[in-house]
């Protein structure tokens, strides 16, 4: 909370406007995520097999293990995106009041709330802005290594005709879990693999999509956990 706290009147005036989410998404990537991260000893190591292309809107999707997950995505990327992501964040103090302002949220127990996300992504994209869903649509329990995805990611980036980014983040768990007083401070590993693109998918592809993108996360996580072995 303290790099909101202390810069909450700059983040707060870049909120007020669409116009300016640019802007508030530089001082979220390097004036919240980074010092979080680098004060808690966790270290971005970023592997690109591919990168993104300056002004270009894509689909960035990723396991999800932990709350740092957001703050390294904010690291991963350099493009402005917006999240896509559950209601209930909201509750969270401090963050939670950015986060109902900045990103689109969805109760996923409801049929329009869905819909209005697809209206909502769209304007966004049109921005010039990429969109970010954790594809699980939630945290795991702590057996499960990779939970099965949902269609919604998918759907929008072949509707809209976007590329998808898988990435694997590896350490994310390890080093701030949900579990009280555990982690420690270390690298946190992540791994941008190939894009898949979108633009001769239809609706009927989604499936295949969506498949394909969890294989490769599920196949990067199970070769870590073999080596680490």
């Amino acid at each position: 909370m303290l790099p909101i706290l202390i810069f909450f009147p700059f983040l707060l005036a870049t909120t007020f406007s669409e116009r300016t989410y640019p802007q508030f998404f530089w001082l979220a990537r390097n004036i919240w995520a980074a010092p979080v991260l680098y004060l808690m000893g966790c270290f971005p190591k970023i592997k690109y097999e591919q990168k993104v292309i300056k002004g270009k809107s894509y689909m960035l999707v990723a396991n999800h293990t932990s709350m740092l997950d957001i703050m390294l995505m904010l690291r991963v990327s350099k493009n402005p995106f917006v999240f896509v992501g559950k209601k209930e964040l909201v509750k969270i103090p401090v963050f939670g009041f950015f986060y109902k302002r900045v990103c689109i949220m969805v109760d996923r127990e409801n049929t329009q709330s869905r819909t209005a996300v697809y209206r909502r992504a769209q304007k966004r994209l049109n921005q010039g802005l990429s969109i970010c869903i954790f594809p699980e649509g939630g945290v795991p329990e702590e057996h499960i290594i990779l939970d099965e995805f949902k269609n919604g990611a998918f759907r929008m980036a072949i509707s809209h005709l976007i590329p998808v980014v898988p990435m694997t983040f590896y350490d994310c768990k390890k080093r701030f879990s949900f579990t009280f007083l555990s982690g420690s401070p270390g690298p946190l590993r992540a791994k941008i693999h190939p894009f898949h693109e979108t633009k001769n998918l239809d609706e009927e592809a989604k499936l295949n999509l969506k498949n394909e993108v969890r294989a490769i996360i599920l196949n990067d996580l199970l070769v870590d956990q073999k080596t680490k072995a």
